[in-house]
């Protein structure tokens, strides 16, 4: 049986392991209660830990710390035990050990940030990542206290176990980033319409309601207020949330799956959790029709027109 099998095996074990739902939730409902402690700063919080500030989840980012400290305290430990690391090699592998403990505890607030929003087998996976990696972090802690106490043989069997387990919580990573599609922008990628196309009748629209249309099999989303209507996509980069049945605050595309809300005139996310920003249209109006067409460039302002006479 090759390794790529039993590690399949492993993994649709895990997704299938419906006992991980009950703590799961229980997890969640402590992540929720812990920002709703922190009163009106919870949502800054919130989009301070999914990256929104970053336009990128922001825990990809800080999982990079432990993983290539934890590597190199392996490969110094090795050269200490060797007897080839000179007299500052534990000293070193202590000082990375360290520093990838700081980059542990924030990769794991923000992964949990991130995890809570997670449904059916992604919940389950993630809730053992999360597992593995705390119990990482705990190896380290306790090969930490054993280098404090001058247990050096004990201090390296801990780290090699801590990052063997830190190998196996890695791939678990990767199967939610990539299978299950957590932290990946879910907007729409095609590039269509490229010209202008007819989507709706102006007279169906209504004043400061989203509605959702389709152009080509595209999702989008129209919005008329003062005059203007603006096109964005329709699906949410977060998780592909309907944005179509979302509503308006303040102003700004609420998304109704998990609140993500973003801007009309950019797309770019106002509050998260999404990080990435929502492809915009071009608009304009022709005989009573709206017309739209996908702009070459996301991150640049959508262009809004006033209703203009049908006669035009």
């Amino acid at each position: 049986m090759s390794v790529r099998t039993l590690l399949e095996r492993a993994v649709g074990t895990v997704e299938r392991w419906q006992v991980l739902d009950a703590p799961g939730y229980q997890v969640e409902h402590a992540i929720s209660l812990t920002f709703l402690l922190s009163g009106r700063y919870a949502r800054r919080l919130q989009d301070v830990l999914h990256g929104v500030w970053l336009g990128h989840p922001l825990h990809p980012f800080l999982v990079a710390v432990p993983i290539g400290s934890w590597g190199a305290a392996a490969v110094l430990d090795g050269l200490d035990a060797a007897g080839r690391g000179g007299p500052g090699t534990g000293q070193a592998a202590r000082a990375v050990i360290r520093l990838g403990v700081a980059g542990a505890v924030a990769s794991a607030a923000t992964g949990l940030t991130d995890w809570q929003h997670a449904h059916d087998e992604a919940r389950r996976v993630g809730l053992v990542h999360g597992t593995l990696n705390g119990t990482a972090l705990a190896l380290y802690t306790w090969s930490l206290a054993d280098r404090t106490r001058g247990r050096a043989t004990r201090a390296r069997l801990t780290a090699a176990a801590g990052y063997a387990v830190v190998l196996a919580s890695g791939y678990l990573g990767g199967v939610l980033s990539y299978r299950h599609r957590l932290g990946v922008d879910h907007s729409e990628s095609r590039r269509d319409p490229r010209r202008f196309t007819p989507v709706a009748e102006v007279a169906d629209l209504t004043e400061g309601r989203p509605v959702g249309v389709y152009v080509d099999g595209v999702p989008l989303v129209l919005v008329a207020t003062g005059g203007e209507v603006r096109a964005v996509g329709g699906r949410c980069p977060h998780l592909g949330g309907p944005l179509g049945e979302g509503w308006l605050h303040r102003g700004e595309l609420v998304c109704p799956w998990h609140g993500s809300r973003f801007h009309l005139d950019t797309g770019e996310p106002a509050q998260g959790p999404s990080t990435a920003p929502l492809p915009c249209y071009d608009t304009r109006i022709h005989d009573g029709r709206v017309e739209v067409r996908r702009r070459a460039r996301w991150r640049t302002p959508t262009a809004t027109t006033a209703v203009e006479e049908a006669s035009r």
